[in-house]
């Protein structure tokens, strides 16, 4: 890469200088051409429209690059090759994630996996810890205050079944084994709907709440599965969990890792995390939390992009997906996924950068904003 851009500099350079002092050097030789170069440096350095022009012309190389790297096979995006772990049936309950079932004890679980990429507070407060390598064989694990496995998350080939379920089988497959899922569920006095979506069921097994999520754009495939232990999710008073700072980074890096994880497996790129456009993303959920509205465009008229350049984000192609109401980063991800525009937005192969911004309202309620770019 280094030597491509020197190159397309020196060329670049060298056309320029040919184009503009070709007749200075003929007449009056190298040092005339010195002159002239000086004058005009002279009488352009303060010029209005040179930071604009520089910008332009940047921008210009950049994407000249990325396309001739394209060309010549230099630019190797796709991602590494990992093995998948070997599976066993479950032992204690009826489901197991990568071996590791409910009430599984911590120590068991960390000489299985290596340490987490992230840990970050969920809605139950208490913790994702997440795993993978390259965002395949993606797996979240949550503990309770004993040091137990209460929560198990994937999106990937790690689910396995007394019954033979695995993410291979669909929405159909779940019911013909496990019945009619449940409809409600109790937080104290009050009874909460659930499942209105018929992109998921849950069920009581096993003394645990199981949510299987379906892909509508795969035949209703099961593309997820979240296993919460009761304890866990009794423990959690109302239907959104309490905001603090720490809930919303949390929320905010884990929609960022579970976008990846579905980058990975459908084999796009690994999108980076870009910190500038965080304090925008945040911005957006924080004024439509405040405002009772939920749009891609703000009450001033402004669009995402709008938005990007007013703070000073430069970018070739931009995408914004909003999320609300869900009381959870999982579950607003895989809602988004059977949205057609917001999944060709996370699955989007020429978008390099990400980054998430969460924000509540008071009732709790979370707002989520997911800026997409590439510079």
């Amino acid at each position: 890469m280094p030597k491509i851009r020197t190159i397309l500099f020196l060329l670049l350079v060298a056309g320029l200088l040919y184009y503009f002092y070709a007749d200075d050097y003929k007449q009056q030789g190298a040092s005339g051409v010195w002159h002239e170069m000086k004058q005009d440096a002279s009488d352009i350095s303060n010029s209005e429209w040179m930071t604009t022009s520089l910008a332009y012309i940047d921008d210009s190389i950049n994407y000249l690059i990325d396309s001739v790297s394209g060309w010549i096979g230099e630019t190797d995006e796709s991602n590494p090759s990992v093995a998948s772990p070997e599976l066993d049936e479950p032992t204690e309950q009826s489901f197991s994630v990568h071996n590791i079932e409910i009430m599984e004890d911590k120590q068991s679980v960390e000489a299985e996996l290596p340490e987490p990429a992230r840990v970050s507070k969920n809605e139950y407060n208490t913790e994702w810890y997440t795993y993978h390598e390259h965002y395949q064989n993606f797996l979240m694990v949550a503990y309770n205050d004993a040091g137990q496995v209460s929560g198990l998350y994937t999106n990937q080939d790690l689910l396995r079944s007394k019954e033979e379920i695995s993410l291979s089988n669909t929405k159909q497959d779940v019911r013909d084994v496990y019945g009619e899922p449940i409809d409600t569920m109790q937080k104290g006095l009050v009874r909460y709907r659930i499942n209105d979506e018929q992109a998921q069921d849950t069920f009581e097994i096993d003394n645990n709440y199981v949510t299987f999520f379906y892909d509508e754009h795969q035949n209703e495939q099961i593309a997820a599965v979240q296993i919460i232990s009761k304890d866990m999710e009794n423990q959690k008073e109302n239907f959104f969990g309490e905001p603090d700072d720490s809930l919303q980074q949390g929320f905010e890096y884990q929609l960022f890792d579970l976008t990846n994880a579905a980058r990975a497996k459908f084999d796009q790129p690994i999108l980076e995390w870009y910190d500038q456009a965080q304090t925008t993303a945040r911005g957006h959920s924080l004024d439509m939390a405040e405002n009772n509205y939920f749009s891609h465009e703000n009450l001033e008229g402004e669009s995402p992009f709008d938005r990007l350049e007013a703070d000073g984000i430069r970018f070739r192609t931009a995408g914004e997906n909003l999320a609300a109401g869900q009381s959870s980063s999982i579950y607003a991800h895989q809602g988004l996924m059977n949205s057609e525009g917001h999944r060709k937005n996370i699955l989007h192969p020429d978008f390099r950068e990400m980054a998430v911004g969460v924000a509540f309202h008071d009732d709790g309620q979370p707002f989520y904003t997911e800026a997409y770019l590439t510079q």
